[in-house]
């Protein structure tokens, strides 16, 4: 299976940032990672080593002769994309119909999620205090409104009112919520998906995500249609590239990092976050096994570095007098650099040339996007991850359009010369 098919796969296998978390732990540990817990010794000794914390994923690869006057190499990204979240208490029924109550989860592209089957995923904590992933298949719709029935002929939403995904039929008579095969809520859907007990539920972490599966389109099959690309194009990627550097042995005494946080579509303000301390307890840790003290630890992060990989802006074609007329990313030009002097990106002059060494040492092309001045840009994980550990970071991605849509789309070849140029850095 090529790299394009794999990532593919990874996406439909992914559809909540719990999925794509244990997604990339089970991926390493098949290429001989070692799986830790958080909560036991440290492990620093040579080879590959992984955490999960929720939706969030940690590995780190110690070469043979890393020491205290080694430093990191971190490839930073976001497991968590826009939709809606299920809310507590959830059921309801209208007018014969079955709904769940959801809440807005990130930026979504709200009119792109109408009329599309979604899919319910994520995390489910039972009354033992463990956990277990869920994944419903196409289970809901948020229906549009005939435009005969609209005079306005705009799209409006009131997203309170508007976006409250049909799961089913109630029994129209008696007006008790209940589905064809006799349940009565979406909490006995997921008890029976899991061969559990509705009792056995305690709470639940899940959001939408569409079921259509990624797909291939154009003339030459080489654009990539799919949900959740922003930001799993980089957090496979990233994968790829740590397990091909693992494989080459072309690693100096420098520690490989991926760091692939949750929440960032909400700020990263959380325990998986990245203003939160996962990734600097995976570093301080990580040190202190292999000996070092506090002003050790300190000199170690001073020889780091970090490339913050998230999705970027192609320019569009239709609307492209919202983009910087010099700086103009297109799908199918390489990987892009993010630059902004509000540090709305943390790339500076330093780490741009970093960057752009890799892409030269993978033969990748380079671009670079800055924003209209008219126009406000995103962010990313790496202003936090700069600002709370001092490392020097860079911000890049691969160039996307209808990025925060039910369905992004990216070239193929962008994505092969990311998880390229990503390799480069990590060895070279």
């Amino acid at each position: 299976m090529n790299e394009i098919n794999q990532f593919m796969e990874f996406l439909d296998a992914a559809p909540s940032s719990f999925h794509a978390a244990h997604r990339v732990a089970e991926q390493l540990v098949a290429s001989g990672f070692h799986k830790h817990e958080e909560d036991q010794p440290w492990d620093a000794s040579p080879g590959g080593h992984v955490i999960v914390r929720d939706g969030a994923v940690m590995a780190w690869y110690v070469p043979e002769d890393a020491g205290t006057n080694s430093g990191f190499r971190i490839i930073g990204s976001h497991t968590d994309s826009p939709g809606f979240t299920l809310k507590p208490q959830p059921d309801s029924t209208q007018h014969g119909w079955h709904q769940l109550g959801v809440e807005v989860y990130g930026g979504p592209i709200i009119s792109s999620w109408f009329d599309r089957e979604l899919t319910l995923a994520g995390q489910v904590i039972l009354t033992d205090g463990s956990e277990r992933l869920v994944n419903t298949g196409p289970l809901l719709r948020i229906p549009h409104l005939a435009i005969h029935l609209d005079g306005s002929k705009e799209f409006s939403v009131d997203k309170q009112k508007h976006l409250h995904p049909i799961m089913g039929l109630a029994d129209a008579a008696s007006g008790a919520i209940q589905d064809q095969a006799g349940r009565t809520g979406i909490a006995e859907v997921l008890a029976d998906q899991l061969g559990i007990a509705e009792s056995d539920i305690a709470s639940w972490s899940l959001i939408t995500a569409p079921s259509q599966p990624a797909g291939l389109f154009g003339a030459q099959a080489d654009l990539l249609a799919s949900s959740r690309m922003d930001n799993l194009s980089s957090v496979f990627a990233s994968l790829t590239a740590l397990q091909r550097a693992v494989a080459s042995g072309d690693f100096g005494s420098d520690i490989a990092v991926l760091a692939a946080f949750d929440h960032e579509e909400v700020g990263s303000a959380s325990t998986t976050g990245a203003q939160g301390p996962i990734l600097s307890e995976v570093l301080e840790r990580t040190a202190t096994a292999l000996g070092a003290d506090r002003e050790s630890y300190l000199q170690m992060l001073r020889r780091s570095s970090c490339v913050s990989a998230d999705a970027a802006h192609s320019i569009h074609p239709n609307y492209a007098d919202k983009h910087d007329p010099h700086n103009p990313p297109i799908i199918g030009g390489g990987p892009v650099t993010k630059i902004n002097s509000k540090q709305r990106y943390a790339s500076n002059a330093r780490t741009i040339a970093l960057w752009e060494n890799a892409c030269r040492a993978a033969m990748v092309p380079i671009q670079n996007y800055v924003s209209n001045n008219a126009v406000p840009c995103g962010s990313t994980i790496g202003p936090a991850t700069a600002t709370a550990l001092g490392i020097d970071t860079v911000d890049v991605g691969v160039p996307m359009l209808s990025m925060h849509s039910a369905r992004e789309m990216i070239g193929v070849q962008d994505q092969l010369w990311l998880s390229q140029a990503l390799e480069a850095y990590l060895i070279n």
